[in-house]
C-alpha cells in the first residue's frame, strides 16, 4: 500500500517526483502530496483524491517552487485516518521556534503509534492529523531540535516505532540530503549521475534510471545528489553492488490503449512467451536448471498465495497433482502462519506473489522457514524481497503491470506453475517423460491461443451482448468444475474488483447446496463450460439456473454448439488441451469485468479501495 518517491539533486525535483508519483499512484490513490527541502525552508502541497487534484495545485506554485532540489512525494492508500487533506502525507514536524521543519512520508502501519502519540502530547506536541505517520514527523523533529543529524534523527526514531514501515525524510536543516529506512516495506534507491532517487517499486523510476540498490530490513540510506550511503542502525556501512532491471520506460505507458488494463490483456500473450522462453524447448522438455535443486526429494508442496495469485496456485495444484501425483495443498497466506502449518524439509513451499513484497506473504514464507521447509517464489519482480527469501526464484516474465486489477500475471503464474509441474513430474517418474512433453509442446502454443482467444473476442456484438446480460443486475454467480473452478473464482474477482457487482465463484455441482437461493433474472450467471466429462456435468448444472430465471453467459469452445441453447451470449475461445483451457477461458472474464465495468461508469485501473500491492496486514 502507498507509494513513496524521493528525489536530490537537480532542479528538475518536482518534475522526477509528480513522475515517480503517477508511475505508482496503483498503490493508492486516497491522496497525494509533496514536501519539497530548501535553504529558505521547506514547502509542501497536498490534496485528497486521484494524483490529478495534487498536480493542479502544483501547477498554480511559484517558481522558487520548481527551484528546489531536493524532497519526498507519496501517494496514499488510507489505513488510519480517513482520506482528509489533513491526513495525507507528507507529515511535518519541528519548525520554529522548536527547531528545523522536517518532513516525512511513510508506508505501513505504526502498532505503537497510540502509545507514542500520547508521550508526545504530554512533552507538549499538537497533533493534526489521525494517522500513525504523524508520530514520525514530531520524534524527527525532535531529534533534529536537539541537534542530531536527520540521519541520527531517524535512527532514534526507528528504535522507537514497532510495526512495519519504508519512512523517507527531508529537513530545511539539510537541504541538499533525502534520508530512509524499512522495515518489511519495500524500498529502493536508483542511481543517476548528480543526482540519486527513491522509491517503493523500481517502475516509479524507469523514465530516470534503470540501476538500482534495494534497501534491506533494518537498513538506513543516506542520498545526497552526488552519493548514497547505506548502513545499518547500529551504523556499520553496508557495501551492495546495483543491479540493472530490464524493463523499460515505455512498457508503463499506455501505448494508445484507452486504459492499463485493457493494454495488458493484450499483452497476455507475449507475457507468456517470455515466461516460456528458455524454460520449455521446442520437444516440449522443460528446463528447470535456473532453480538449483533437486526436485526429486520433495514429498509434498504446500502453495501460499493471496488474492489472484491463489486461484493461480489452485491451478497449480490442479497440475502437480494430476502430473507429478504429490500432495499439495493451497492456503491464503494470510491464514497460513495463524495455522501451525506441518511439514519438513521434504516439503516445498511455493510462495507466488506478483510484487514479491506482499506481507502476507512473506509472513508465510517465515512460517514454512520454522519447520524446515524449502521455499520457491513465483513473482514477476526480479530483486523483490521475496526473492532474497526464497531458496531458489521462478520469475514470471510478464514485465510491469499497472492496473490493479492483475491480468498478464495470472497467466504468468499458472504457466509458471505448469512448469514446476512438468519438473516435478519427471523429477519422480510420475508421469511417462512423452507424455509430459505432449503437454509441454502444446504450453509452448499457448500464447498463440491466447491470441486467438483475444481475437475471437473482438468480432462486432460479442462483448456488448454480454455486458446486456448485465443490465440491472444486483448480483453475479460464476460456476465452474475442475479447473475451471478456479478460473470462476477469478473471473467473480475480476468482476468485483472493478464493477462493484457482488459476485461469487462456485464449483457448479457445489450449487444446489446455497447459492442457487441467489439466482433470478437480476442475478447473471456465467458458467465456464470447459470440455470432457465435467462439462456435461456444468451444462446440467446451468439448465437448473435458467428453469429458476437466470440469464447465462457461457464461456464455450468456440465449436460448443450446447452452449448457444441454454446462454444469451456465449465468449468463444480455442481448443485446447484440458489441462491448459484456464488459460484461454480466463480470458473472456477479464474482458466482461472489464466492458461491465467500463458500461457502469467506472476506472478500471484505479478501483476504489484497491492497491496494487498490499504491503500491510
Amino acid at each position: 500500500m502507498c507509494g513513496i518517491v524521493g528525489y536530490v539533486g537537480g532542479e528538475r525535483c518536482v518534475e522526477v517526483l509528480m513522475e515517480g508519483l503517477r508511475n505508482l499512484e496503483y498503490r493508492g490513490y486516497d491522496s497525494a502530496g509533496l514536501a519539497l527541502a530548501g535553504p529558505d525552508g521547506l514547502r509542501t502541497a497536498r490534496e485528497v483524491g486521484p494524483l490529478n487534484n495534487l498536480a493542479g495545485t502544483v501547477g498554480q506554485r511559484d517558481g522558487d517552487f520548481f527551484s528546489m532540489r531536493s524532497g519526498v512525494g507519496h501517494t496514499r492508500w488510507a489505513t488510519h485516518g480517513r482520506p482528509t487533506e489533513a491526513n495525507a502525507h507528507p507529515h511535518t514536524g519541528g519548525g520554529a521556534p522548536v527547531g528545523p521543519e522536517v518532513a516525512v512520508v511513510h508506508n505501513g502501519i505504526i502498532e505503537n503509534h497510540a502509545e507514542l502519540r500520547d508521550e508526545l502530547r504530554a512533552r507538549g506536541f499538537e497533533f493534526r492529523s489521525e494517522t500513525d505517520t504523524e508520530v514520525i514527523a514530531h520524534l524527527l523533529g525532535e531529534g533534529v531540535a536537539a541537534g542530531s543529524s536527520l540521519k541520527e534523527a531517524l535512527v532514534e526514531t526507528l528504535q522507537r516505532l514497532q510495526g512495519s514501515f519504508a519512512v523517507a525524510a527531508v529537513s530545511a536543516a539539510e537541504p541538499e540530503t533525502v534520508v530512509a529506512a524499512r522495515h518489511q516495506s519495500p524500498l529502493v534507491v536508483g542511481l543517476g549521475e548528480g543526482e540519486n532517487f527513491l522509491a517503493s517499486a523500481v517502475q516509479a523510476l524507469l523514465g530516470y534510471t534503470r540501476r538500482f540498490l534495494f534497501v534491506e530490513n533494518g537498513e538506513v540510506a543516506v542520498l545526497t545528489g552526488t552519493s548514497v550511503e547505506l548502513s545499518t542502525l547500529d551504523g556499520r556501512p553496508v557495501e551492495r553492488d546495483p543491479f540493472e532491471v530490464d524493463w523499460s520506460a515505455e512498457a508503463i505507458e499506455l501505448g494508445g490503449y484507452e486504459d492499463f488494463m485493457l493494454k495488458e490483456i493484450h499483452e497476455q500473450p507475449a507475457a507468456l512467451q517470455a515466461t516460456l522462453a528458455g524454460r520449455l524447448d521446442a520437444d516440449g522438455s522443460v528446463d528447470l536448471s535456473e532453480l538449483g535443486f533437486d526436485l526429486s526429494g520433495i514429498e509434498r508442496i504446500d502453495v501460499v498465495a493471496c488474492g489472484t495469485a491463489y486461484h493461480a496456485g489452485l491451478l497449480g495444484k490442479s497440475a502437480l497433482e494430476r502430473l507429478a501425483r504429490i500432495p499439495v495443498e493451497v492456503a491464503v497466506a494470510s491464514e497460513y502462519r495463524y495455522g501451525d502449518p506441518v511439514g519438513d524439509e521434504k516439503t516445498l513451499v511455493v510462495a507466488i506473489s506478483q510484487s514479491g513484497e506482499t506481507t502476507d506473504t512473506l509472513a508465510a514464507v517465515e512460517a514454512a522457514r520454522g519447520f524446515g521447509a524449502r521455499v520457491l517464489a513465483v513473482t514477476n519482480t526480479q530483486g523483490s524481497l521475496i526473492t532474497r527469501e526464497a531458496d531458489a526464484v521462478l520469475l514470471t516474465k510478464a514485465g510491469p503491470e499497472v492496473g490493479v486489477a492483475a491480468t498478464k500475471t495470472f497467466l504468468t503464474q499458472v504457466a509458471a506453475l505448469y512448469l514446476l509441474s512438468f519438473g516435478v513430474a519427471e523429477a519422480r517418474g510420475a508421469r511417462p517423460v512423452e507424455e509430459i512433453k505432449e503437454i509441454g509442446r502444446a504450453l509452448r502454443r499457448s500464447p498463440e491461443k491466447v491470441e486467438e482467444a483475444i481475437e475471437l473476442l473482438g468480432e462486432p456484438g460479442l462483448m456488448s451482448a454480454a455486458v446486456g446480460v448485465f443490465a440491472g443486475a444486483r448480483c453475479a454467480l460464476f460456476l465452474g468444475r475442475g479447473q475451471s473452478f478456479p478460473v470462476a473464482l477469478e473471473g467473480a474477482l475480476k468482476l468485483k474488483e472493478i464493477s462493484y457487482l457482488p459476485a461469487e465463484g462456485y464449483p457448479a455441482g457445489e450449487m444446489k447446496h446455497g447459492p442457487i437461493a441467489l439466482v433470478d433474472e437480476q442475478c447473471p450467471v456465467v458458467a465456464i463450460l470447459g470440455e470432457g466429462t465435467l462439462r456435461e456435468k456444468t451444462l446440467s448444472n446451468v439448465e437448473e439456473t435458467v428453469a429458476r430465471g437466470a440469464r447465462v453467459i457461457a464461456v464455450a469452445n468456440e465449436d460448443d454448439v450446447a452452449a448457444g441453447r441454454i446462454a444469451q451470449s456465449v465468449l468463444p475461445v480455442p481448443n485446447v488441451p484440458q489441462i491448459l483451457s484456464p488459460l484461454v477461458s480466463t480470458v473472456p472474464l477479464q474482458f466482461l469485468a472489464y466492458h461491465v465495468a467500463k458500461a457502469r461508469g467506472l476506472d478500471v485501473d484505479k478501483p476504489r479501495n484497491l492497491a496494487k500491492s498490499v504491503t500491510v496486514e
